[in-house]
């Protein structure tokens, strides 16, 4: 009775010695997936294949695997190919062999992996024997004795596998380790997800840079043509202008006053398209400019641009005194308050028009404004008044071109710019320069 008891003992010691392997075991192979899943986390995935082969490499010496490797399914083309091996000591590679294979010859692969499940053949010898394209022909030859392959499921899709091949001996995988093994190629998943979104992001981003290089080049190519073209425009103008203009001097007398007006029409559109032309000019040099920043006396630069305006008697224009200096183009800003300031007295209806120039200071930046009482402007204009060749009217000889010459200089030094405005009441525009 004493010696059946002892045997129990024994049997039942022995028993809790296995149960403890098998649980250090399983501690260890989870601590070892911490520890790949770290790396991965804060890897640079630069450096990607090398954290996969070192990997594939941890995983498959613990497990005693002699090869583990990572399969991609490429479903549109039927086949699948070896995209990562490990190889242990004396094992042949294969990943040369196993690319763009068929995958009707792995259909027992494929039939388990869109169902989400491991493909474990423990021992291949006790498979059947039904030719080279069967599993156990695939197998053999290559010298494998157990294998394990886990599907790899992104976004609820089938994408590869990755697989364990032992060679030297016959493997045994417990559910557990199985489970774990799921959990690996969950983490390989995500970190070849993380590389395919950078790339993504780096290709982007190529392609931006490559954009803004080609819009900078028309751009540049626009603006010389368009400098050109109103060159060449300039002579005849010219030319015109002077001819009509010598006609009409000749002929006073011998002509009424109803025969010239066709010809001060032809002058009015003359003198019009000149305008146009130098807006031209004027918006297509903005960017070509080289940088002659500097301090600008702001009040002395509005003195300057006003004795190039004709201002109309009935106007009082009034300039806030000591406007902080800013860095900047004088030759901009001059063209900025130019057409600011010609814009208020095109389109003063009072008897008494006013026009005020000031500014406001802010934190970051200086708020300019441009205030007059002239005929206003309707809400749906706001946007559309800055845009090239936009009017409110065509009877005067103005370019159209003014305001958006002031948007692309107030933008050239990271501004904004705007308007508010009654119709009736007038029109206040107001823009922002940054300091320095």
């Amino acid at each position: 009775m004493g010696e059946k008891n002892l045997i129990d003992r024994n049997t039942d010691d022995f028993g809790q010695v296995e149960k403890d392997k098998i649980i250090e075991r399983q501690l260890r192979f989870q601590e070892l997936l911490i520890s790949i899943s770290t790396t991965y986390i804060n890897t640079d995935l630069s450096n990607i294949d090398e954290v996969l082969n070192k990997s594939l490499k941890q995983i498959g010496q613990f497990v005693e695997a002699d090869r583990s490797y990572i399969f991609s399914y490429d479903l549109v083309n039927q086949t699948t190919s070896n995209t990562y091996e490990w190889c242990n000591t004396g094992i042949e590679a294969e990943i040369d062999n196993l690319q763009n294979i068929p995958i009707e010859f792995l259909t027992q692969w494929l039939d388990a992996h869109k169902k989400g499940e491991a493909l474990y053949i423990e021992d291949v010898s006790q498979l059947p024997d039904d030719g080279e394209n069967s599993v156990r022909g695939i197998l053999e030859p290559q010298g494998i004795k157990s294998l394990i392959a886990i599907p790899k499921i992104k976004n609820n899709e089938l994408i590869g596998f990755i697989g364990f091949d032992s060679v030297r001996k016959i493997n045994k995988f417990s559910e557990n380790e199985k489970e774990i093994l799921f959990v690996f190629a969950n983490m390989l998943v995500n970190v070849i997800q993380r590389k395919e979104h950078e790339e993504l992001i780096k290709e982007q981003e190529r392609k931006k840079e490559e954009l803004l290089k080609s819009l900078s080049l028309q751009n540049e190519q626009l603006n010389e043509y368009a400098h050109a073209v109103s060159h060449d425009l300039k002579a005849p103008l010219v030319n015109i202008n002077t001819l009509i203009s010598w006609f009409i001097d000749d002929n006073k007398e011998a002509l009424t006053e109803d025969s010239f007006e066709p010809l001060h029409k032809v002058l009015f559109n003359v003198e019009k398209m000149d305008q146009i032309i130098k807006g031209i000019l004027d918006y297509s040099t903005i960017d070509k400019l080289e940088s002659d920043d500097r301090q600008i006396d702001i009040n002395g630069l509005i003195d300057e641009a006003l004795k190039t305006i004709t201002v109309p008697d009935n106007i009082k224009i009034s300039v806030q005194e000591n406007i902080p200096k800013l860095i900047g183009s004088a030759w901009m800003f001059e063209k900025v308050f130019q057409n600011l300031i010609t814009n208020s007295i095109k389109y003063s209806d009072k008897e008494q028009g006013v026009i005020e120039i000031g500014v406001t200071e802010n934190n970051k930046f200086y708020e300019f404004f441009v205030k007059d009482n002239g005929i206003g402007i309707n809400p749906g204009y706001f946007e559309r008044i800055f845009k090239v060749f936009t009017k409110l009217e065509s009877t005067s000889s103005s370019s159209g071109i003014g305001l958006s010459i002031v948007k692309k200089i107030v933008e050239h030094y990271n501004g904004k710019i705007w308007v508010e405005s009654q119709e009736g009441l007038g029109s206040t525009f107001y823009f922002t320069i940054l300091k320095k």
